[in-house]
């Protein structure tokens, strides 16, 4: 058995609505949202009483997916991680722009803050790292070729 695809990547937010904005910002495209609960949703995430929103945003090639999600139930236990970007389990998005700074300037409008820099590697790019919605961190890079 192999793998096919790598089908999305999912995050949980508290503003579903600031997130969606925040990825549209960036350039993917609203693919559909939905309200999820019940047994199903209880035995797939290990939950009791799973009630949550959730929206699907696409790359523009369709290839890439990202799966927002905020829970009214059950109430989380725990806020979304702020660590570095090199602590051990911490996820990283990564996007590529035409333009990093301009991206850069419209997502700070919905909230994200750079990491470090925006770095220049030899003549192959330029790359930085966000913080978006509840803590993510978004890769932005820009291929100079």
């Amino acid at each position: 058995m192999t793998v096919h695809r790598m089908d999305h990547a999912g995050i949980v937010v508290e503003d579903l609505a600031a997130a969606i904005a925040f990825f549209v910002e960036l350039g993917l495209e609203l693919e559909g949202e939905a309200t999820v609960g019940g047994q199903w949703a209880d035995d797939l995430l290990g939950l009791d009483g799973v009630r949550a929103d959730i929206a699907v945003v696409r790359t523009p090639d369709g290839q890439g997916r990202v799966e927002l999600s905020t829970f009214h139930s059950p109430t989380a236990t725990n806020t979304a991680p702020k660590a570095p970007v090199n602590t051990p389990g911490i996820p990283r998005l990564t996007f590529v722009v035409d333009d990093v700074d301009d991206v850069l300037n419209r997502l700070r409008a919905h909230g994200a803050e750079l990491v470090g820099t925006v770095a220049q590697y030899k003549d192959a790019c330029r790359y930085c790292y966000v913080r978006g919605p509840d803590g993510v961190i978004i890769g932005l890079v820009e291929e100079l070729h």
